[in-house]
């Protein structure tokens, strides 16, 4: 039976891998001309098509406001652009630019080679006992209401 070192021990594994592959990835994905949190936004932009800001802010669990702020870098930045919602005349929905399309590219090849350069140096048993252990404990958060 695990006791309170052995959470404490392997909260702080968890968190420092998060830390430092956050940085690593951003790292990657920024010299390749997007970071990690613009990637994302337009990774998800690229699958959808076409969808509003709340769309964007409902998925990630962010603020509204810190999504149009994003949303303003991005078309700023000639990635995204701003179309009206035909079912809603209040509304916008954010769509990909040409030179969003190839950011989106960029960032998939960088993904690809952060996921090979950190997950290479497992096998697949390893592989498979990290997604059994990381999806119990996203059951747990689930249940627990994250």
């Amino acid at each position: 039976m695990a006791d309170q070192a052995d959470y404490d021990r392997a909260g702080d594994a968890m968190r420092d891998f998060y830390q430092r592959s956050h940085r690593l990835i951003d790292r990657i994905m920024t010299a390749q001309g997007a970071s990690f949190a613009r990637a994302r936004i337009l990774k998800l932009v690229s699958l959808s098509g076409s969808l509003r800001s709340i769309d964007l802010a409902s998925s990630f669990g962010y603020a509204p406001r810190t999504v149009t702020e994003a949303i303003d870098a991005l078309e700023r930045d000639g990635l995204v652009r701003r179309d009206p919602d035909p079912e809603d005349r209040r509304a916008k929905r954010i769509s990909l630019t040409p030179a969003g399309e190839k950011a989106v590219e960029a960032a998939e090849g960088s993904r690809l080679e952060y996921m090979q350069s950190v997950f290479g140096v497992l096998s697949a048993e390893e592989c498979d006992e990290i997604v059994r252990v990381v999806g119990k404990l996203n059951a747990r958060l689930l249940e627990l209401g994250g």
